[in-house]
């Protein structure tokens, strides 16, 4: 492995995508045999002490770091938590010293979201390589728990696993915590066990509601939207499906693909412009006009009634839209 490691995770990412990215990064570290690691977090843009030269505090101890490897003839590693937060100043300087690294000497490995700035990117081309952790989806999340479970010695059952990720979605941080209070259970974890000790609910991301909608899967949508409404609120929804909405009209309504994206403003072949051009033919329009104004009513509805009656709204919402959604095909003129 060469002595210059990038690991990019996605630029929205949450805390299970940060704790698979720092768990790569320390594996990466302790597979080269550093006898010790200088960590260096990276402050937000605008944030730490400000000095004169080109570095703030929290990141002047970088030059050292990359300058010295280790004193006693071992192979020291430097962890930079958050790279993509770097200056630009901050990012020159590192990437002027990388050429200089000794990978006899240390291992330098960057944990950033999205990408690194632009003179690091290209220095760590040149002399390392880049290692990327994907979104995490649930379906990932099961694979990670399996595994994780595994090496743990917990032996969970199908219910138990099954309860874990309705309760922790795909935040492996939140499940890795689970598992460690579950490592105390004697013999096989059942779902039993899981709903007594865990009742909380995930914080999770309102696609997974709305690709629920779009199944007319009636049951998994009202239970990801009580998911949701435990952290966030009904507004946010309507809002969210009025967008989606948005994009299904404007493909109903588009001649080719290439008409659709230019209408939305992005490329062809990005993920939710794909996904809604797909799935055109799947909701006749007049179902279309239907979720229209049903979503105006909610809207108003839940900006004008007492909080009390917000749920029944937004329940009685996804109802009906599960059923617009999920049912006929759009009929194409000609």
């Amino acid at each position: 492995m060469k002595p210059v490691v990038a690991v990019l995770g996605p630029r929205d990412a949450g805390p299970g995508e940060r704790l698979e990215m720092q768990r790569r990064a320390h594996a990466i570290l302790e597979q080269a045999g550093v006898d010790g690691v200088d960590r260096i977090d990276v402050p937000a843009k605008g944030g730490g002490d400000e000095v004169e030269g080109s570095l703030r505090a929290a990141v002047e101890p970088l030059v050292p770091a990359l300058q010295s490897g280790s004193l006693f003839g071992g192979r020291r590693g430097v962890l930079v938590i958050d790279a993509h937060q770097l200056l630009r100043s901050e990012a020159e300087v590192a990437a002027a010293l990388l050429g200089g690294v000794d990978g006899s000497s240390a291992m330098v490995v960057f944990v950033a979201e999205g990408s690194l700035p632009a003179p690091l990117s290209q220095a760590v081309k040149a002399s390392g390589e880049s290692v990327t952790v994907k979104k995490m989806r649930e379906r990932d999340a099961a694979d990670w728990l399996a595994r994780e479970s595994r090496e743990r010695r917990i032996r969970l059952d199908p219910e138990a696993a099954n309860a874990l990720l309705q309760r922790f979605g795909s935040d492996i941080a939140a499940l890795a915590q689970a598992l460690d209070q579950l490592a105390t259970v004697e013999g096989p974890v059942t779902g039993e066990e899981v709903a007594s000790r865990f009742r909380n609910r995930p914080d999770e991301p309102m696609w997974h509601f709305s690709d629920a909608v779009a199944a007319g899967d009636t049951g998994e949508a009202l239970r990801r939207l009580a998911d949701f409404l435990t952290h966030g609120h009904p507004l946010q929804l309507t809002a969210f499906l009025l967008g989606d909405l948005r994009r299904r009209a404007m493909a109903a309504a588009a001649p080719d693909l290439a008409t659709f994206a230019s209408w939305m403003g992005a490329a062809p072949d990005h993920f939710p412009v794909r996904k809604a051009w797909e799935s055109r033919e799947r909701v006749p329009d007049e179902h279309l006009r239907r979720a229209l104004d049903a979503l105006a009513r909610a809207d108003l509805e839940l900006k004008t009634a007492p909080e009390s009656s917000h749920r029944v709204t937004i329940e009685r919402l996804t109802v009906a839209l599960t059923r617009w959604y999920g049912g006929g095909r759009r009929r194409r003129a000609g």
